[in-house]
């Protein structure tokens, strides 16, 4: 396929140029003051003219939503009365347009709402029209495209009264009634709620009745539809693109609504009850490897996710327990099934479920029947209606056999799935354009992506959602940094038939030798090694300020340990002196084969050790050879291993000549896809309070601190006030009541007792029954008290805050105090910054046993925070600076994790210095200040 077209926005020449520029200045463009009357034939006339003309062509539609075309002319003058084929697509035109524009799209439609339900019911009946010749492939598939945005804003009012219609639990009329029944016997409270909607239904006229059956069963339809479109399509030959965009939309509709809790809650049974993903992977799209590439990977993703770990009733994440006891109860029905009906599947009945759950063994013992027995067999499962006495069944055995196996075998976890994943790109992700589009992407075509949503179904989803397309995101940027450097080193072919480097890259260097020399044991219940490593050779022959900056040391701009690096294999297949095009694809030019990541452990010494990190001198290494110790990921080592020994493929890690490193800046993406993958493998990593909130469910100000249950009543405040007066100032509207009366005593620093509120349950009543004072509910009991003393020198004095806070500045301290989530917002210049040192200082003296982690968005805010802490009556042994910023801190002191242990020490020693002061003030004989030990015998005895 030809590459993709950057889309060029008009010029305002070519825009008053067109056809559609003109007619809108006729008809609704709003700097002309006096339009002509509306005509249903415009509407016609530049749907067909300009619309369906040009094959819907983004350029035209692009420019009717830039003249206002929805807002000034379809929506204003749409009535059921002119409402047509071409006014309806019109709409959905620009709809989807919008969205594609990333602009508010449902505005209009909210200042107008009256005739959206009718509208809606219209694009229903459309959507549902079997003849071509009425809604081409290409007009539904716009019609999808609308869906599936209406189905994705639910947050919007006036969409989701139209959409809760069509995803309720009504739709539940659509499965076949022995499934229906199975449903409702799995959870009894919904047989309750299914009666009260039969009732309902009996007390409805006839017309409203239909128009509800049609929107209960308009998505199971849909999916008869679709079914019929995708089986229109050959194995080989020419094939009808309209079709596959049909298809691949329409897959993408299907993940959305599984990929939403309230979507999802009742769609998931009428999906698994059309078994549309069994009938998807046998179609012959699937088949087609070129035109059905984008089709499998969102039918992969539509496959996860129907068997997301999820209890669809309540929301909640299954368990790995959970989920292996759904998968025996489902091979044990499997087995009843078999030992009850079908005498020639008694092994199976009473074989152990490990035995059976493969999809090996399934195939095996199923096979051999005919299709009436599966059929029968499916139908006692309730997967299929009862096959009637005496007929042969209509489905094909592939299907039966599939539809079996696939719901009976055993599947990996998710967790393990992730585990198993290799966190670098290879080449096959990097240049597949359906996961890592170009910068060129229009958004007219789907892409196998997950979508960051208002809402997620687990933790789990939200943190994979977000592992995968940071993984790709990163990819892209991987992509360009391979693509110039391989083009800037300029390999050709030999005569001999080997690699030239005809020109030199500074991010990268040819490999000289690389060999594996480390693969350990896996751990255990793993099936891949538990580390890799290998070394690799290259020969600095450069300028001296390239040559820093590839060696390992641990300063300055060059490799450090755990950067990342890219092994990659060129085979060129042009001659000596070919020019290099970057209008053609890089890959077939380039004949790059391979690219698998590494990550630095050191460089090597003469002798062949690892040079260590740390602070001590390093070693002058003589040469220009220079060899660097990498970790290779586990994951990819395995499967390539396997992909060699069970494929005869070629061993990937003995064809390496280009290595290739990254900016350090951009290329933290592998340390934090480790971090996403640790998370996701532990249990407990977001407190109660915010996880409904992170998933997009429940109320956002529930995490406030004054709705949490856990409030701390009594806080203390250190030297936040000035004085005593400036605490008064600070609450407003609160009384203040001292707990010693001495004036001269009301000294900062103060503890404060803060009026619990009731929780918000009501007023709360004292234990005779009678209510609480007003008065006391906004009392602040406030207790002066005096810091112990810390020694006789000035500087052990402790520093104080020298800043008035005002009484917001006070009342976001407090709230940073509490339990919950406090967001500080506001301009440059209003306070925030010494709001959060007065945060952390306050935190770290009201809960000294907890340690503070200060995360910032660059290393000049994180800097700043940290000269004012320092300035603050905080331990200097207890503050760290982690990342590549510390050399810009502007002091004398180092605050790096070396930093840190060299200050232990001379602080010892400095203290230790101070003993033999004493000793020689008592005048006590002995070297009672040459260790810690001694020292303590000293003040023990002595002192």
């Amino acid at each position: 396929s030809a590459p993709p077209k950057k889309i060029v926005a008009p010029t305002v020449s070519q825009i008053n140029a067109e056809y559609v520029t003109q007619l809108a200045n006729k008809y609704w463009a709003p700097h002309v003051k006096k339009t002509l009357a509306f005509d249903v034939k415009v509407i016609e006339d530049v749907y067909t003219k300009e619309i369906v003309r040009s094959k819907f062509a983004i350029r035209k539609i692009m420019l009717l939503e830039f003249s206002q075309y929805l807002e000034n002319y379809l929506w204003m003058n749409y009535s059921p009365e002119v409402s047509s084929k071409a006014y309806l697509m019109s709409i959905c035109c620009m709809v989807n347009e919008k969205f594609r524009e990333n602009v508010p799209a449902w505005e209009t439609f909210k200042k107008r709402p009256e005739h959206f339900p009718f509208f809606f019911k219209r694009i229903l009946e459309a959507s549902l029209v079997e003849d071509e010749s009425e809604y081409s492939l290409h007009e539904q598939t716009v019609l999808l495209l609308f869906l599936d945005h209406c189905f994705n804003s639910l947050e919007v009012d006036l969409i989701r009264g139209q959409v809760q219609q069509l995803i309720s639990l009504p739709m539940w009329m659509a499965l076949q009634p022995n499934r229906l029944e199975q449903e409702l016997k799995k959870t009894p409270k919904l047989r309750k709620f299914w009666n009260l909607i039969k009732k309902n239904d009996a007390k409805m006229d006839e017309d409203s009745r239909m128009q509800a059956y049609r929107e209960r069963r308009f998505l199971s339809q849909l999916i008869q539809k679709f079914i019929s479109v995708l089986k229109s399509i050959p194995v080989s030959g020419p094939i009808s693109m309209d079709k596959v965009h049909y298809c691949e939309r329409f897959i993408e509709l299907m993940l959305d609504l599984e990929a939403l809790l309230p979507t999802r809650r009742w769609f998931n049974t009428v999906l698994d009850d059309s078994h549309l993903v069994v009938h998807c992977y046998l179609s012959s799209l699937a088949k087609r490897e070129k035109e059905g590439h984008l089709f499998c990977q969102l039918l992969d993703m539509l496959k996860f996710y129907t068997g997301f770990e999820i209890n669809d009733q309540t929301g909640n994440a299954l368990t790995e327990n959970e989920m292996t006891t759904i998968h025996y109860d489902r091979i044990t029905s499997l087995q009843r099934a078999a030992f009850a009906h079908f005498p020639e599947l008694y092994d199976f009945a009473l074989s152990n479920v490990a035995a059976v759950d493969t999809r090996d063994a399934l195939v095996k013992l199923f096979g051999p029947l005919s299709s009436n027995v599966l059929h029968q067999v499916a139908s006692y499962l309730c997967l299929l209606p009862p096959l009637p006495e005496g007929e042969d069944t209509s489905h094909e055995k592939e299907f039966l056999l599939e539809l079996l196996v696939s719901r009976h075998e055993r599947r990996i976890s998710q967790i393990q799935q992730l585990n198993q994943m290799p966190l670098y790109p290879t080449e096959k992700i990097i240049w597949d354009e359906n996961i890592v589009p170009t910068e060129y992407y229009s958004g007219e075509g789907c892409l196998a992506l997950p979508k960051l949503n208002l809402q997620f179904l687990t933790l789990h989803d939200y943190l994979l959602r977000n592992f995968n397309l940071f993984r790709l995101e990163s990819t892209y940027e991987i992509r360009q940094d391979i693509e110039d450097s391989v083009s800037r080193m300029k390999p050709w072919l030999s005569e001999y038939g080997g690699v030239v480097f005809g020109g030199w890259a500074r991010m990268a260097q040819p490999i000289v030798s690389f060999t594996v020399v480390e693969v350990a044991k896996p751990n255990i219940g793993e099936n891949w090694p538990m580390r890799v490593r290998a070394d690799v050779t290259i020969n600095l022959n450069v300028r001296d300020n390239i040559k820093d900056e590839w060696e390992v040391f641990f300063w300055g701009s060059g490799l450090r340990k755990h950067d990342v690096c890219f092994l990659i294999t060129v085979r060129p297949m042009q001659p000596y002196g070919t020019k290099f095009d970057r209008r053609q694809p890089f890959v077939e030019q380039t004949g790059l084969v391979y690219v698998r990541g590494c990550e630095i452990q050191g460089m090597l010494d003469e002798k062949g050790r690892v040079i260590e990190e740390g602070p001590e001198p390093k070693p002058r290494l003589k040469g220009d050879c220079r060899t660097y110790r990498v970790f290779l990921d586990p994951n990819q080592y395995q499967q390539d291993m396997t992909n060699t020994i069970q494929n005869g493929a070629e061993d990937v890690y003995e064809t390496f000549n280009i290595i290739m490193r990254r900016k350090p800046k951009e290329n933290n993406f592998k340390a934090l896809l480790e971090t996403i993958r640790n998370l996701m493998n532990t249990d407990c990593v977001v407190p109660d309070w915010l996880h409904d909130i992170i998933l997009g469910y429940g109320d956002p100000s529930s995490a406030h601190y004054s709705k949490m249950p856990n409030q701390i009543a009594t806080l203390d405040f250190n030297d936040t006030f000035l004085s005593i007066d400036h605490l008064k100032a600070s609450f407003p509207g609160y009384s203040v009541k001292v707990t010693v009366d001495n004036p001269d005593l009301h000294v900062p620093p103060f503890r404060i007792t803060f009026p619990m509120k009731g929780g918000g349950k009501g007023t709360k009543r004292k234990e005779d029954g009678s209510e609480e004072n007003p008065e006391e509910a906004k009392t602040l009991i406030v207790e002066p008290h005096v810091i112990p003393n810390r020694g006789p020198y000035p500087y052990n004095q402790p520093k104080r805050n020298t800043i008035q806070f005002t009484h917001t500045q006070i009342e976001a301290i407090r709230a940073g105090m509490q339990p919950g989530l406090t967001m500080v917002v506001g301009p440059p210049g209003t306070g925030k910054t010494d709001v959060a040192v007065q945060i952390i200082s306050n935190l770290y003296h009201n809960f000294p046993e907890q340690r503070t982690l200060i995360v910032t968005h660059s290393n000049q805010a994180l800097n700043q925070l940290f000269e004012k802490i320092m300035a603050l009556d905080i331990d200097e042994r207890h503050l760290l600076r982690l990342g590549h910023g510390e050399e810009e801190l502007e002091t004398e002191k180092d605050f790096s994790r070396y930093g840190r242990v060299n200050y232990v020490l001379a602080r010892r020693l400095e203290l230790l210095r101070e003993v033999g002061r004493l000793q020689e003030s008592l005048g006590v004989p002995g070297d009672v200040s040459y260790t810690c030990e001694t020292a303590g015998h000293f003040f023990l005895y002595q002192v």
